[in-house]
This record gives C-alpha cells, sequence and structure tokens, in this order.
C-alpha cells in the first residue's frame, strides 16, 4: 500500500493563522533559515511564535534519561517525541494559530515520518500516531547532500552522540560510518516524501542570503493585506 500524504492524513486549519514550518538534516541550515524569516516577520509588524523538535518541558527530561543510558527502543523513541509533540501543540501550536500567528517550526511531524521509519517503525502507524496535527502553510525542505551536511555537523565536534549517530541500529561499529549511512536513509524518506507532502524544496547549497531571499518570496503569499515587504531588503532584516 502507498503511504499517504501528509495532505490525506493530517486536518486543515480553519484559522486565519499561519503555519511555516522547516526539514532537512542535520547540518541543512534550516534553523538560521528559520530565525532569519522569524526576524523578517516581526520586523513586519506580524505576531510569531517560534517552536523547535523535541523541546517540551513535560518530555524532555525522560528523553533525555532515556538517551543518556541508550534505553530506548524505536518505538518507545517514537512515542515520546509524539508526546513532546503533542504537548507542544495542545499548548503553543494550536492555540497561536487560532489567535492569528505565524507559527514557525523548527522541525514538524516530517522528522517524525523520515526517522521514525528509518528506525524501523510502520509508516502507516507513524502518520496515523500524528493524525491530529494540521497541514502546514508551507513546509520547507533544505536539501543537502549527507556528506556536505556531515562535514558541516563535525566540524569543530569532537564526538557525536549515541541516538544521532544512529548507533541503536547497529549500521556500523565506526560511529561516523553509522552516523553517515543514517543521514542517508533520512534523505532518502525526505525525498520520497517531497512530491507526496507539497515540499516546497530549498536548495542548502545556495548562499544564505540567496536561500532566504526564496523562502520570503513563498512566504509573501501567506501574508495579510498591507503587509507586503520585498523579500530582497535583506540587509534591513538582519541578513
Amino acid at each position: 500500500m502507498a503511504r499517504r500524504g501528509l495532505r490525506q492524513s493530517l486536518i486543515k486549519g480553519g484559522h486565519n493563522g499561519r503555519l511555516i514550518v522547516v526539514e532537512g538534516i542535520d547540518g541543512s541550515g534550516k534553523t538560521t533559515q528559520l530565525h532569519l524569516l522569524d526576524k523578517w516577520l516581526r520586523s513586519l509588524g506580524l505576531n510569531v511564535f517560534f517552536t523547535e523538535w523535541n523541546s517540551s518541558d513535560v518530555v524532555k527530561e525522560i528523553t533525555s534519561k532515556g538517551k543518556k543510558k541508550a534505553l530506548l527502543t524505536p518505538t518507545t523513541f517514537s512515542l515520546l517525541h509524539a508526546t513532546d509533540f503533542a504537548d507542544r501543540y495542545e499548548r503553543n501550536i494550536s492555540p497561536l494559530l487560532e489567535a492569528d500567528y505565524f507559527v514557525l517550526a523548527d522541525r514538524y511531524v516530517y522528522t517524525a515520518f523520515a526517522r521514525d521509519v528509518v528506525r524501523g517503525c510502520p509508516p502507516a502507524w507513524v502518520r496515523k500516531v500524528y493524525s491530529f496535527a494540521q497541514v502546514p502553510d508551507v513546509a520547507f525542505y533544505f536539501r543537502l547532500p549527507p556528506e556536505v551536511a556531515m562535514d558541516r555537523i563535525l566540524e569543530g565536534r569532537p564526538k557525536l552522540k549515541y541516538y544521532e549517530a544512529g548507533m541503536d541500529l547497529n549500521l556500523s561499529n565506526d560511529e561516523y560510518e553509522s552516523y553517515r549511512i543514517f543521514q542517508s536513509r533520512i534523505v532518502e524518506q525526505y525525498e520520497a516524501m517531497s512530491p507526496k507532502d507539497g515540499f516546497a524544496v530549498i536548495d542548502a547549497t545556495l548562499d544564505i542570503e540567496e536561500q532566504q531571499e526564496q523562502m520570503r518570496r513563498r512566504v509573501m503569499r501567506l501574508l495579510p493585506p498591507g503587509k507586503v515587504a520585498p523579500p530582497s531588503e535583506l540587509k534591513e532584516a538582519g541578513v
């Protein structure tokens, strides 16, 4: 059975808020770009809220303990992240969308769809777990070769974390090779999702300014009347 796209499995919003998410492997530069977009939207006088993956205070401590002791199975890992997301969604994302905020999410449910499936969770099951979530107004996918991302991540970092490197999957005894394989498989999942879930693809090898301008041109379609600003005015917005 073909995997259903998010647009077929999640709900549509009935409000004037806007949900903008960024996805991509570690080192793709998505977080930097979302922070720049955040600054630009605030400069237009819009109400903006920024949220990050795995950041709920309710779940963070439990997840951290499980990671340190390497006790997390793929299903446990998946459910902990789903609990984290559900808490943030109920407390922040959904209410602020109802209040007409621009909600910016550094990783959304697609991160789970990629990572959890690579770890062996059934795709249909993972999507059902997150079926309460709203379809984003735009989901940017920052496309970057795993080798380039790995060079960026490892620059100045002496050691990879156990789960970050995918060592729980027994891909390789070498943590760097395990990390490369793990990230490559996540990229495969993102590439498969991209046409089905309607990602707005950004070439993450481009200059920061060019990537940001592409994002702003796309987001301009979502701005309320009277809030239009040239996306190329990067210096004024702090790029």
